[in-house]
């Protein structure tokens, strides 16, 4: 989803900061002292899916990351849009078949990977190229958006640094593979809901995702893509400018500071989403208030309850407040 920076505009800025060629030698002959001891040969599909820490991060990230592009999920057993990011990355990593690995970073227990990578929420999830790190995308996010930035990781790893994966034998470790999930009772129509979300029919998503609200009101996929679906919605006919003018000369009016705040949030600005929103609380009283209110709780949804900037946003609201 836009608003979760998720691009790949960190591999130019990485590109330009590490020569493309350079990185590309280094890629190849590290591949090729692994050869000449014994190493390079097929993993099985468990492999493609690690738990990393501190100790072991040199030789399963940074070294790993010289074959293969790996993508790191920052994750805390907590946090609940960890628990619908976490699993839709596992089955990617196999499905990708050696195109990628994924390595899972608990950060309660690595607190210094965390403060390296300088994540300032989780789910978070970065990617190591050639020993070379760059931030994806934060919080959970629609699969069609993920595969996508995906694509461009596995593109940019192959064209600029010459890294074409590693090779799995899909015998290995098959009598022990767990047995498939069960599909929920919900995901038809979460994934209908998330097809129009990527087609930009923002007014089927919302439908559909309400529609699965009704039935089961605390599902956390369905109120994640409400909020997301609603959010898209109403900035796709704004005008960014018109709207910054309006909201820069009426500090105080609602409707211009939730436009503004939405523009703020979908452009990555999240604590200025938030800080305005609560500034514009403390201006006003009764039912003004109360829909900056309500508009703050739906952008909170956006960004998930277990992210830092939503508790510090909360407490602020707190204080307004009461």
């Amino acid at each position: 989803m836009q608003p979760r920076n998720m691009s790949m505009s960190g591999v130019v800025d990485l590109a330009a900061v590490k020569a493309a060629g350079e990185a590309k030698t280094k890629a190849e002959q590290a591949r090729a002292e692994s050869a000449r001891q014994g190493g390079g040969g097929a993993v099985s599909p468990a492999s493609l899916v690690i738990d990393v820490d501190e100790a072991g991060f040199e030789n399963d990230v940074l070294q790993r990351s010289t074959e293969v592009p790996v993508v790191i999920d920052f994750w805390a057993e907590w946090c609940e849009p960890c628990k619908q990011l976490s699993p839709l990355l596992e089955r990617l990593a196999v499905e990708y078949n050696g195109r990628f690995v994924l390595a899972k970073v608990d950060v309660d227990a690595n607190q210094m990977l965390m403060q390296q990578f300088g994540v300032q929420g989780i789910p978070a999830v970065f990617a190591v190229v050639a020993g070379q790190a760059l931030p994806l995308f934060q919080g959970a996010a629609p699969e069609a958006q993920i595969r996508q930035t995906l694509d461009q990781l596995i593109q940019v790893g192959e064209e600029r640094f010459g890294l074409t994966g590693i090779v799995v034998d899909q015998e290995a470790g098959a009598e022990s593979a767990p047995a498939e999930v069960p599909a929920g009772p919900y995901d038809a129509q979460l994934e209908s809901a998330a097809q129009a979300l990527d087609a930009n029919d923002f007014d089927g998503a919302v439908a559909a995702y309400r529609s699965v609200l009704a039935d089961d009101p605390v599902n956390t996929e369905a109120k994640l893509g409400l909020a997301q679906a609603e959010l898209l919605g109403r900035v796709a006919g704004m005008d960014p400018q018109q709207v910054r003018k309006e909201a820069a000369e009426n500090p105080a009016e609602p409707v211009a500071q939730m436009a503004a705040a939405d523009l703020d949030l979908v452009g990555g600005h999240v604590e200025d989403a938030f800080g305005r929103l609560v500034e514009t609380v403390r201006r006003n009283f009764g039912d003004d208030r109360d829909a900056v209110r309500v508009r703050l709780l739906e952008l909170f949804e956006v960004i998930g309850p277990d992210d830092p900037r939503v508790t510090a946003a909360r407490t602020a609201l707190a204080r307004v407040l009461f």
